[in-house]
């Protein structure tokens, strides 16, 4: 009889160690890598309300824009900026300073209204690209006909 229950004790030591054996290898397979995998880059779309088609010399034209992330990440910067393809004119954010064609400046906001101002007699078009510090980029065209 004792020997009956010294292999039932053996055998339930042998499960054990089985059990705890299965669990360390989950747990160190599972835990293989140093960084959890954190998505950072959610691409964005830009919803833009409807701007006149056409525009007068000395007249200015409010684009309303939004960008709209797939995802909400803290660190994410946006930047703009634009060229002047036809025509001749300045874009400007709120009352700030007009841009300078081709070169980037910050978005401070995700809602927010840009002004054109149109300094041509010939109709116009303005190119703007909207990006992000992880490389997604969207690009926007706005031509103005010319209006007597």
């Amino acid at each position: 009889m004792k020997t009956l229950i010294q292999q039932s004790n053996l055998q339930q030591q042998t499960l054990w160690a089985f059990v705890f054996i299965a669990i360390l290898s989950v747990l160190f397979t599972s835990c293989r890598k140093k960084d959890l995998d954190i998505q950072q880059n959610f691409p964005f779309e830009v919803k833009v309300m409807p701007v006149p088609k056409e525009l007068a010399l000395g007249q200015v034209a409010e684009i309303r824009l939004t960008l709209v992330p797939s995802g909400n990440f803290d660190e994410a910067r946006y930047y703009i900026r634009y060229f002047q393809e036809d025509g001749e004119g300045s874009l400007q954010y709120y009352s700030d300073p007009p841009y300078l064609p081709n070169d980037l400046y910050s978005l401070p906001e995700h809602q927010f209204r840009l002004y054109y101002s149109s300094r041509s007699k010939v109709s116009q078009t303005i190119n703007v690209w909207i990006s992000d510090n992880f490389g997604n980029e969207k690009e926007l065209s706005f031509r103005f006909n010319s209006k007597d």
